[in-house]
């Protein structure tokens, strides 16, 4: 959920606007423009086409490979896919599909599949009868991924024979040719590839955990697909097989929680040329989650098949609830409080899908939501009626939730009328900063009064606020918004950072224009403690103020661990982990030297924390992301939940890696 944020400096006067030197822009003529060939411009600007160079960028390039494969087994010509990651840092996908046509086409004359890993807009997804439907529409997935890679083999099997053909960087280094028999019975297609790290960000590489999730995704999403992930590096082998489709999907997200009932509900059918899938399971707490697909692509910024989805969701229930006489009193549910702790997934089959941006985050089609809206509510309809006991639980349900969200109006209003500014009994008394503007004020929530009062006069005050919290906050995932609210530590932060408060999918309180500060920094110790504050900041953000992460506003500062002060330097060198200080003390050899170990914020004096942590010259900040909003779910319920059986398997799985702080 974290990758490092870097501070960057002028270099000198550009124009971003031509890409001309101020120098330059009086002769500005043909000679400016250059004209980019084959996949230079991919190479040029990677961003344009992936998710940037860090480490969604570096997993789309296996998510495209995938993406080919899986589209095979949508064709139904595919049955298997076998994902390699091997130990040079190489990753592998091999499908047991029709495998990549080699022939010459006419009208390059060149192989067919030489065309396909070299050319932006070539593809087998553009004519109707190749593929009835397809993740990929633009023709670009498998040439992008071999521009971006430092190498790429492919290997072909179809009619009984072996081809095989190699690039580096995007270039064509060995043609499609002909290498052997092809194992009795084997057809399919492998590529394997090396993404180029003169590209991503260094360190980078495939981890387990995010390709395994995507695996177990596809799975439930194309049932009774078999996927194979080998780990060279750790030699464990994993098998996905599921027959469940969407509906264990629904209920493998509420892992963690109480089911309302036990059996997850499935809603399929199809209008005109879309088909769709919808997975239901309603549980008793308050958290929810709902995740989208398009062609089995996951749609993160949801579309029209989600819109399509809340709208016949709500209609249906409310509809029954009149008809069933469920409806009493003044007070009625929401489309939020009927979403109220409820998993969905939705997957849509869609012949010709319009997404926003080749990552594909949003579905733009119309016909989804119709076809969507259309089907839910039928099939719907008709559970409820079937099932009146489980429709009486769902209903009630969202009443207690309706009458939550009364409670916590009124919670907001005490927090409006106690803000922190003008009063001083509050416990973490805001020190803010000169500056209104909220794209240059920063806010640090700080660890301790003693760390709170060496921020406070380390501070730039111009565009620097302090907010220091008296010892750890509410677990926000085990207790509601209400209980939260009544929380002093948690009513401060609401307060200082101006924009609300509300739950994931209940954001009517939450406004991100009335946010006061675009740069919302977690600052605590670097011990166990420390890391616990902060993950419970982490849930509390990513629970009641998720759009502040989404917006990318969240940050956690990287105090130093060390001060390594060798002979008679005065200063010394802060160093922020074990690796860097073995590193140089290497360096240091049999040189005299002092080393200080800083066990919190607070034995740091002002200037040393403003030098180390809080100068924007010279700080290191990890940048809080929304990778993947299903995985931070499972987390965040897994480690901050009310259940113990999923954080003692992930305590036992992970204990080896704990470091004995002495």
């Amino acid at each position: 959920m974290l990758t490092k944020y870097a501070t960057f400096r002028v270099l000198d006067a550009t124009c971003y606007t031509c890409g001309v030197s101020k120098k330059d822009q009086s002769t500005y003529d043909a000679s400016d423009i250059k004209v980019l060939k084959g996949l230079e411009g991919v190479r040029k600007r990677p961003s344009m086409y992936i998710a940037g160079t860090g480490t969604d960028g570096y997993h789309q390039l296996l998510s495209e490979i995938m993406d080919n494969a899986v589209d095979e087994a949508l064709a139904g010509f595919a049955s298997e896919i076998l994902v390699t990651l091997h130990a040079d840092g190489s990753a592998s996908v091999e499908d047991n599909g029709r495998g990549v046509p080699v022939d010459v086409m006419k009208s390059e004359g060149r192989s067919a599949a030489e065309v396909i890993y070299t050319e932006l807009h070539a593809g087998g997804k553009f004519e109707e009868g190749a593929y009835k439907v397809s993740g990929g529409l633009h023709g670009v997935g498998a040439s992008v991924v071999n521009a971006l890679t430092d190498w790429m083999i492919v290997e072909v099997f179809r009619e009984g024979k072996h081809y095989r053909l190699e690039f580096a960087r995007g270039r064509v280094t060995q043609p499609v040719k002909e290498v052997g028999a092809a194992p009795k019975g084997k057809r399919g297609t492998r590529v394997r590839f090396l993404p180029d790290a003169t590209i991503f960000e260094p360190g980078m590489k495939f981890e387990h955990s995010r390709v395994r999730k995507r695996m177990r995704e596809v799975s439930f999403l194309v049932a009774g697909l078999k996927l194979v992930l080998k780990d060279e590096k750790t030699s464990k082998e994993e098998t996905f097989l599921d027959k469940g489709g969407v509906a264990s999907f629904a209920k493998a997200l509420t892992e963690g929680e109480e089911l309302l009932y036990e059996k997850p509900v499935l809603l399929s059918g199809s209008l005109d040329a879309v088909e769709l899938d919808v997975g239901l399971a309603h549980t008793r707490g308050y958290n929810s989650e709902l995740v989208t697909y398009a062609n089995m692509i996951p749609t993160r910024d949801g579309g029209t098949h989600l819109s399509g989805f809340k709208t016949a969701y709500t209609r249906a229930i409310n509809q029954y609830a009149k008809k069933a006489g469920l409806v009493k009193g003044d007070l009625s549910p929401t489309g939020d409080d009927l979403l109220e702790g409820v998993f969905a997934v939705i997957s849509v089959k869609i012949p010709q899908p319009q997404f926003e941006g080749q990552t594909k985050g949003k579905l733009l089609n119309p016909e989804a939501g119709s076809a969507v809206s259309q089907v839910v509510y039928e099939k719907l309809s008709e559970y409820l009626e079937e099932n009146p006991r489980t429709a009486k639980l769902i209903y009630e349900k969202a009443l207690r939730a309706a009458q939550a969200r009364e409670a916590a109006r009124k919670a907001r209003e005490l927090v409006r009328r106690a803000n922190p500014l003008e009063s001083d009994d509050l416990p973490g008394k805001l020190a803010d900063c000169q500056s209104e503007d909220p794209a240059e004020a920063e806010l640090f929530i700080v660890e301790g009064d003693s760390a709170g009062g060496s921020a406070k006069m380390g501070r730039d005050r111009k565009f620097q606020a302090i907010l220091p919290l008296r010892g750890k906050i509410l677990n926000v995932e085990k207790a509601g918004l209400s209980k939260a609210l009544k929380n002093a530590e948690v009513r401060a932060m609401v307060a200082a950072i101006g924009a609300g408060i509300g739950g994931a999918e209940d954001q009517a309180h939450f406004d991100i224009e009335s946010l006061r500060y675009h740069k919302i920094i977690i600052m605590t110790d670097a011990d166990v403690d420390g890391s616990h504050i902060r993950t419970l900041l982490l849930t509390f953000f990513y629970r009641y103020m998720r759009p502040i992460v989404e917006q990318g506003y969240l940050y956690v500062a990287q105090p130093p661990l060390y001060n390594l002060k060798v002979a008679k330097s005065k200063k010394g060198e802060y160093i922020f982990n074990e690796e860097a200080l073995k590193k140089e003390l290497a360096k240091v050899g049999d040189k005299n030297y002092e080393l200080q170990r800083f066990k919190g914020l607070g034995e740091m004096n002002a200037d040393q924390l403003w030098e180390t942590t809080m100068d924007p010259q010279n700080r290191v900040l990890k940048h809080v992301t929304m990778e993947d909003a299903v995985y931070a779910n499972l987390i965040f319920e897994s480690l901050m939940g009310t259940e113990v059986q999923p954080r003692r398997e992930f305590i036992e799985e992970n204990a080896r890696f704990a470091q004995l702080d002495v």
